[in-house]
């Protein structure tokens, strides 16, 4: 099997996280800066009237694994 192939995980970062991690692990899961990922998520959460947002930050808390 070559690198190639092998899957990537979703994980919590932890050398790279504000509050647990979610975003530094979807920014490095995605190649993207973290920065971005932070940028977006406080935006879709501010438009999304915040609960929603805070929700899934929750949930991806409890369910993603630290790398």
């Amino acid at each position: 099997m070559t690198d190639f192939t092998m899957k990537q995980r979703l994980t919590r970062v932890k050398n790279d996280k504000v509050l647990a991690g979610v975003c530094g692990g979807i920014a490095k899961y995605l190649g993207w800066d973290t920065a971005i990922v932070r940028l977006l998520y406080v935006l879709i959460s501010i438009f999304s009237a915040a609960f929603p947002g805070m929700l899934v930050y929750l949930v991806l808390w409890i369910v993603m694994p630290e790398e």
